[in-house]
């Protein structure tokens, strides 16, 4: 580090188990640029101070994590299309004095799956399990992109019925919302393309939480992704393999929000196998 160093970073409460130092340090290493990445603990009461502090020290942009995302669009002087589609900024750009936010989560878990599946979503059928803030993203991308059908699963139907409105309204996507029962699971992933699960089950520490789906709901045209990345392999991945059916580990979207938003800070192409290899070292060494 110098006095030329270049400083981005991560704000969020809490970011002490965050994996995007890691992460972006090692892509700054291998494209040899002077910055560095450092995560910062924020209060929801000093997001304001922090993000106007950010940027009179001149930093040059900030990840934005739980429980930020939503709040920190009211910092923001522009917002880019997915920002505003999803209704969350996870990436800021200070540009000029100007405050710019922009939601990556959406496009990251898209090419990871491309990448990883070959998946397109035009003319698809998808299930999403949850009605959070990751399947909020996963469900405006899937129906912007033209998915065909959108099944929104969720422990409190309510939020589900709530947010497929919200999608079918915005985009004109058919899209319905339902409970968590096996049998409507079963009905719906019989003809489904993909199935996301965007709910923590099985996340470390409760790598041994039983899925929401099962080998004998699944067939093996499916592509089953688990936003979980920690494990990289959850039991529902398990689960994938046994029906035959093609898994992808919540690792590829990690890599490649972040991917989006080094490109977003530094204008380069961003070195993803190297990121994505710090990405599972770490899980290795640290978290499984």
């Amino acid at each position: 580090m110098s006095a030329e160093t270049e400083l981005v970073g991560l704000i969020g409460h809490p970011v002490e188990h965050s994996l995007s130092p890691v992460m972006h340090n090692a892509a700054f290493e291998e494209k040899g640029l002077d910055y560095v990445y450092l995560a910062f603990d924020v209060p929801p009461d000093s997001l304001k101070e922090a993000v106007l502090g950010a940027r009179a020290l001149g930093i040059v942009g900030l990840n934005v994590t739980i429980p930020h995302k939503v709040a920190v669009m009211d910092l923001c002087d522009e917002l880019d299309r997915d920002a505003e589609l999803i209704g969350a900024v996870n990436t800021l750009r200070f540009s000029e004095g100007s405050i710019e936010g922009y939601n990556t989560d959406g496009e990251g878990f898209l090419r990871a799956l491309r990448e990883e599946a070959g998946f397109e979503p035009k003319g698809a059928k998808c299930v999403v399990l949850g009605a959070g803030g990751a399947a909020r993203a996963v469900v405006f991308k899937l129906g912007d992109e033209g998915a065909s059908e959108i099944v929104i699963a969720n422990r409190t139907p309510e939020k589900a019925v709530k947010l497929a409105e919200e999608v079918s309204e915005r985009l004109g996507v058919e899209a319905k919302g339902t409970g968590l029962d096996k049998e409507t699971l079963e009905e719906e992933l019989r003809d489904a393309d993909l199935l996301v699960d965007a709910t923590p089950v099985g996340m470390y520490p409760n790598v041994d939480e039983p899925p929401l789906v099962t080998a004998d709901m699944m067939h093996p045209d499916l592509i089953v992704n688990d936003l979980v990345y920690n494990p990289p392999k959850t039991r529902l991945l398990e689960e994938a393999e046994k029906a035959g059916a093609t898994p992808v580990s919540g690792v590829g979207m990690l890599v490649h929000q972040g991917a989006l938003a080094f490109e977003i800070w530094t204008g380069e192409e961003a070195p993803v196998d190297v990121m994505r290899r710090a990405v599972l070292e770490a899980l290795g060494r640290d978290r499984c």
